[in-house]
């Protein structure tokens, strides 16, 4: 009786020996597992980072050379060509210089506003848009339209990060390929009935065919950093008509808000 309970007991402890093992084995795997999936998301939010500082500069970038450069060449035809004989003539041409230099200053200061993802992170998403579709606006190639519906919150800044590059690569896409000449964005804080997020993005450009050669790459992109925001994307185009991309992500408040959103 004595051998048979002593192993029993060997038995029943090896039996636990063998069960602690297995679960802090999964639990390894479960916490490697877990850092590979940060160490991923990080990942993901340093190249949103870099690719919205990227496609900032070229929006900079074409901002000064069709913009400021042809104001300030307006400036310095007008300094150059002052009359020492015409007085009237001379003060119209001065004051319209100042006039010049000062919306240069004004349009330098909005881009300095925009020089990184700073102004995401600062002002927040609505912010952020708000100001990219100025900047397009000022070129005079398309017609801007933003329409935030709901209440506007700041959302966790990975979230808004995320979002604002998708909005960057899409209107990127839209100037690229599409040549339309109408770009509508609507924001719908839906906190309501679905507790979500809704960010949709129209163009009355030609359109295309979403299995076409050359529209994956950034379709990938797109659907990628959709998918780490646990959200949906639908996208809808047809030829000629133009293109809708719609993504619908869950609606979470930043935690520790230190200022009213602006307008909410």
């Amino acid at each position: 009786m004595i051998a048979c309970i002593a192993i029993l007991l060997l038995l029943l402890i090896s039996f636990i020996v063998t069960i602690v093992y297995k679960y802090q084995h999964k639990q390894n795997i479960h916490s490697k597992e877990f850092e590979a999936l940060q160490a991923a998301h990080q990942n993901t939010l340093l190249e949103s980072q870099l690719e919205i500082q990227e496609q900032t500069f070229e929006n900079i970038s074409r901002e000064i050379h069709d913009n400021i450069v042809q104001k300030l060449t307006v400036a310095k035809l007008h300094l150059n060509t002052l009359s020492t004989t015409d007085r009237t003539t001379t003060i119209e041409r001065v004051t319209s210089s100042v006039h010049i230099v000062s919306q240069v200053i004004n349009d330098l200061t909005d881009l300095s506003h925009s020089l990184s993802s700073e102004i995401v992170l600062e002002h927040g998403l609505v912010k952020a848009i708000e100001s990219e579709v100025e900047l397009l606006g000022r070129s005079g190639l398309y017609t801007m339209n933003v329409t935030i519906m709901g209440g506007p919150i700041f959302m966790h800044d990975k979230a808004e990060l995320i979002l604002y590059r998708i909005f960057q690569e899409s209107i990127n896409n839209i100037m690229k390929h599409a040549e339309a000449s109408f770009i509508k964005i609507n924001l719908h804080y839906d906190h309501e009935l679905t507790n979500s997020f809704i960010m949709e993005i129209r163009d009355n450009g030609k359109g295309f065919s979403i299995n076409q050669p050359g529209s994956g790459t950034g379709l990938e992109n797109i659907k990628k950093r959709v998918a780490i925001l646990h959200g949906d994307l639908i996208i809808k185009s047809c030829q000629n008509t133009g293109t809708i991309i719609t993504i619908n992500i869950p609606l979470h408040e930043k935690e520790s808000t230190l200022q009213t959103y602006p307008g909410g």
